[in-house]
């Protein structure tokens, strides 16, 4: 280091210090700029931190199955339908699921789903279901068959199911004559109480 670089540096620290008795808000206020800073900066690190929310089961996640099959008069016949989280992660359902008829071949068939009651249980309110790994949820459906093996009943051999909020379906075997195509399902619940 050269003589003249060294008294440069010399005068640069002492302007400095100088400056800083004669202005000594200008310290408090450097010092407070610096503090809110260092917050910012935490409080960025502490958001980045915080755990990710509980997502959606995935089609993937689930499995779907028949539970109690459900008869009656007037040619009524339904099912309990079950979701069950296969995965390895608590997920959350919310709503009602939805249904297709497939023909043997796996072509879509003309079907309605209509959401609510049904002939077999009144549906629960729309709530947030926490499935943690091998738990499910369920949900009753409901059809009728009286026009069995006419223009106004629909031959299916498979029901799709599509989870709330999924973009794919599930697919089980219904080898079922469905009038019309309207099937009736209830809102999903942990369990659902079947009328006597």
């Amino acid at each position: 280091m050269t003589k003249q670089h060294r008294d440069h540096l010399l005068r640069t620290a002492e302007d400095t210090r100088l400056h800083l008795r004669v202005h000594p808000h200008l310290v408090r206020a450097a010092l407070a700029a610096m503090t809110a800073a260092g917050v910012g900066v935490a409080g960025a690190g502490l958001a980045q931190a915080a755990p990710a929310t509980t997502p959606t089961c995935s089609v993937s996640a689930l499995t779907a199955s028949f539970g109690q099959g459900l008869a009656g008069g007037m040619n009524h016949q339904g099912a309990v339908l079950e979701l069950k989280n296969t995965g390895a992660h608590t997920c959350l359902l919310r709503g009602y699921p939805g249904l297709g008829l497939e023909s043997s071949a796996h072509r879509a068939l003309h079907s309605t789903t209509h959401w609510g009651d049904t002939w077999y249980a009144k549906s629960p309110a729309k709530s947030t279901l926490t499935l943690r790994k091998g738990q499910s949820a369920e949900a009753v459906i409901s059809w009728t068959h009286a026009n069995t093996g006419t223009p106004d009943a629909v031959h299916a051999a498979y029901l799709e199911v599509t989870p709330p909020a999924a973009r794919s379906h599930k697919t089980l075997k219904f080898p079922q004559w469905v009038d019309h195509g309207d099937l009736q399902v209830t809102a999903l619940a942990h369990r659902i109480h079947i009328n006597d």
